[in-house]
């Protein structure tokens, strides 16, 4: 069974290839997995104690599993399960070192301290807001810029929910 919308599993091409139809590059998942700052990452995992005792499944690849399923549309665990095994061989040229099962994705979710990922959101978010402020904020400031509001970005549900936001 091939997993629908796996857009970022599409090999990258290079332009000699697509001339032959061989495939000389990765997969579009791994390489906008290396965007991530692999140092900070592992910062964040070594200050909560992540990775401490543990002999398979790390939190590289919980996180590698959870950004995979954001970016395929994966509704929950048994669809995560049921897509990555369709994947196959390519599993190990994404980043995955071990088969990830129901269980162990659960029980990595429940045992993991969540503020691992939370470090790490903050740190891409800092990343993101120069380029954004660069991009788009050029002539505005204030309230209804993009940087105001990944400042602010807490209060981004209360924004939803009086409408300030569309």
């Amino acid at each position: 069974m091939k997993c629908k919308r796996c857009f970022w599993l599409l090999p990258a091409w290079s332009d000699s290839a697509k001339q032959w139809g061989v495939n000389t590059g990765r997969t579009v998942f791994s390489q906008l997995m290396d965007f991530l700052p692999a140092y900070e990452f592992q910062n964040c995992v070594s200050r909560y104690g992540g990775d401490h005792k543990v002999e398979n499944f790390s939190c590289r690849e919980q996180f590698l599993s959870m950004a995979f399923a954001q970016l395929t549309y994966r509704e929950s665990l048994r669809d995560i399960e049921t897509c990555l095994p369709s994947i196959g061989s390519k599993l190990y040229h994404m980043g995955f070192r071990s088969k990830v099962a129901r269980s162990t994705l659960a029980d990595a979710n429940e045992a993991r301290d969540w503020r691992i990922y939370a470090d790490f959101a903050q740190v891409l978010i800092a990343i993101a807001r120069p380029l954004l402020c660069e991009r788009f904020d050029r002539c505005r400031s204030g309230p209804e810029s993009v940087c105001f509001g990944l400042h602010y970005h807490r209060s981004l549900p209360l924004a939803l929910s009086l409408g300030q936001v569309s």
